[in-house]
């Protein structure tokens, strides 16, 4: 049975990649949010121009959930991953988002932020440090089915 691995959160570091090539061999599916910033601020702009930035936001932010909800709805498990340097208040809200729905997910964060993900981290199945950590809550629940 594949399982589908959704890998949602902060686009400055490998830590997706570090996941998916320590999950080698094991039978997941990966998908992401979109990584690639310009892309997604630009998303929008496919509905054509806007000389106001709240507007091009707005519309951006509404293609981009039509992924992001796609992905999470189809997913068995998501990472949500934190990052130290920038406050990834999407990542945040794709927590709710499976909250809502009952999917489990994985918040992926170091101990200094504890604090301000309490709920985000009290909704959770597993609170993990290191990518490391997930790949061994993913290789449990794959060899233990």
């Amino acid at each position: 049975m594949t399982i589908k691995v959704y890998l949602s959160g902060e686009i400055h570091t490998d830590w997706r990649q570090q996941i998916i090539s320590g999950c080698s061999g094991l039978d997941i599916e990966f998908s992401s949010a979109a990584t690639d910033h310009d892309a997604s601020d630009a998303a929008g702009d496919l509905l054509g121009p806007e000389e106001n930035n709240f507007w091009r936001d707005h519309k951006s932010a509404k293609v981009n959930a039509i992924r992001t909800q796609t992905m999470i709805e189809k997913c068995d498990i998501a990472i949500i991953r934190f990052g130290d340097k920038y406050k990834q208040w999407n990542a945040a809200f794709d927590a709710g988002y499976c909250a809502a729905l009952g999917k489990p997910y994985i918040t992926l964060h170091s101990e200094d932020i504890i604090h301000p993900l309490k709920e985000v981290d009290a909704a959770a199945y597993a609170w993990a440090t290191t990518p490391e950590q997930v790949v061994g809550i993913l290789r449990y629940v794959i060899d233990n089915q």
